[in-house]
C-alpha cells in the first residue's frame, strides 16, 4: 500500500526519519512529500529540503521524494493515494492533527490518516528546537542528521 507522509521538513529531523522508515515497514510504499508553501518563511528552500531527504534517504527503496503546492488532498488525489501519515509526539499534536484529518477525510474523495506515535527517544526532536540550539551553535546530534546538522549552522550562524 502507498501511503504519503508529508509536511515542510524544514529541517528534517531524526524524527521524521523515524516515522518515514517506520511507515514503509508497515504500509510498504511511502512518497515523501514536502510543502513548498511560499507564503511561509523557510529556513531551507524547497530544493535544499528535497536534497536533504534524497541523501538521507538514498538506499531505502520505495521511498519517493516529492513536493507539492496547495492542499494535501489534492496532491493524494494526483498520486493516487487514499492514506496519509502523521507522526504525532504529544496529545497537543494530536488535537491540532485531528481537525485537520477530519477535514480530509471528509473533503472531496477523502484522504483517510493513519498516526504513527514517535519513538520515545525522539518525543522531544522538533523543527523548532533544532533551529534554537543550532542558532547558540549547540550540538543537533540528537535532532537532525550530521548533514543538517551542518547546513543549519552555516545558515543560522552565517560560517
Amino acid at each position: 500500500m502507498k501511503v504519503i507522509y508529508a509536511g515542510s521538513f524544514d529541517p528534517v529531523t531524526n524524527g521524521h526519519l523515524d516515522i518515514i522508515k517506520r511507515a514503509k515497514e508497515i504500509f510498504g510504499q511511502v512518497i515523501v512529500a514536502v510543502l513548498d508553501n511560499v507564503s511561509k518563511k523557510s529556513l531551507f528552500t524547497t530544493e535544499e529540503r528535497l536534497e536533504f531527504l534524497r541523501a538521507l534517504l538514498i538506499d531505502d527503496e520505495n521511498i519517493e521524494i516529492d513536493s507539492f503546492k496547495g492542499l494535501l488532498v489534492d496532491y493524494a488525489k494526483k498520486k493516487d493515494c487514499k492514506v496519509i501519515v502523521r507522526g504525532l509526539r504529544s496529545a497537543s499534536d494530536y488535537f491540532s492533527e485531528y481537525t485537520l484529518a477530519m477535514a480530509n477525510m471528509h473533503y472531496k474523495d477523502g484522504i483517510e490518516t493513519v498516526f504513527l506515535l514517535g519513538s520515545n527517544e525522539k518525543l522531544f526532536v522538533s523543527s523548532s528546537l533544532a533551529k534554537e540550539v543550532a542558532q547558540f551553535d549547540g550540538d543537533l546530534t540528537l535532532f537532525v542528521p550530521e548533514l543538517v546538522g551542518k547546513a543549519m549552522k552555516e545558515k543560522l550562524l552565517r560560517r
